[in-house]
């Protein structure tokens, strides 16, 4: 059984079945799994576009499949392919072409582990009640306060807009966001459930 992350993919790792080069990671999710078993070529699924790609329908560069392994955790697939060109959008062969050095040790953190670390906090919050947070009076005030500040917040998001600032906006909707995660963790709810119902909404 594939096991699928909080956000319906899995981890696919493409390797050169006749040299055994690693060539690319990409993630994919029910549908391009079953759509690169069945057409024999590996599809994938775009995270930043947020929709299923063919591997090298643009760029002529097709992964034609010859086995898929899962791990013994079952949480990663690994595709043994015959590419047939280059394999990276740079044009190199495979895209683990950068050697990483002491010097180029840098991290981007993803926006998704910015929220989930987010929650993280308004949970631990919501547990000790330290004095002083923002965070632990709102729950100490109840659900009605911090629904009344989601309102709030919403009805600012479209002040902002409608008056053109974009600065503006972009920080109510983040306060927005933020009293909404306090109100899910105030309602006894998960990050994983709001997840798991835009999932469903994208099919």
């Amino acid at each position: 059984m594939i096991k699928l992350n909080e956000k319906g993919l899995v981890p696919a790792i493409a390797q050169d079945a006749q040299s055994g080069e690693v060539l690319m990671l990409g993630y994919m999710d029910e549908e391009a799994l079953k759509r690169t078993l069945s057409s024999g070529q590996a599809w994938f699924y775009s995270r930043s576009r947020s929709e299923l790609w063919h591997k090298g329908a643009t760029s002529g560069s097709y992964l034609n499949l010859r086995s898929i392994l899962i791990d013994c955790d079952e949480d990663t697939i690994l595709l043994k392919v015959e590419p047939t060109g280059p394999v990276c959008h740079t044009g190199n062969k495979s895209c683990f072409f950068q050697e990483l050095s002491e010097d180029k040790l840098q991290f981007d953190t993803t926006a998704i582990e910015v929220i989930n670390e987010l929650f993280d906090v308004i949970r631990e919050r919501q547990i000790n009640r330290p004095e002083g947070s923002y965070v632990a009076s709102l729950f100490e005030e109840g659900l009605d306060k911090i629904g009344k500040k989601v309102i709030e917040e919403a009805g600012e998001v479209v002040i902002a807009a409608k008056n053109g600032q974009g600065e503006q906006t972009v920080s109510e909707v983040a306060d927005l966001w933020f009293h909404s995660m306090v109100l899910l963790a105030a309602s006894g709810l998960r990050l994983e459930d709001v997840w798991a119902e835009l999932r469903r909404r994208r099919k």
